[in-house]
């Protein structure tokens, strides 16, 4: 599996985990079981989300032409 791919994929896995910690994250905090930390758990996915989706964006740019 070349690099573009085992980003796509991993990008793809890690917004699932972003995407379920923000609605835990709102279930949570509407059900009144707020906690402090419970913020800044959905920080830790978008922080690998950063650097994969603009690697995403800027390959076209990047790119040999065929």
């Amino acid at each position: 599996m070349n690099l573009s791919k085992f980003v796509r994929q991993a990008h793809r896995w890690v917004s699932i985990a972003f995407t379920v910690t923000v609605v835990v994250n709102i279930i949570l905090v509407a059900s009144g079981k707020s906690v402090e930390w419970l913020y800044m758990l959905p920080l830790a996915p978008l922080l690998l989300l950063i650097p994969t989706g603009l690697y995403m964006f800027f390959l076209p740019y990047f790119r040999k032409p065929r």
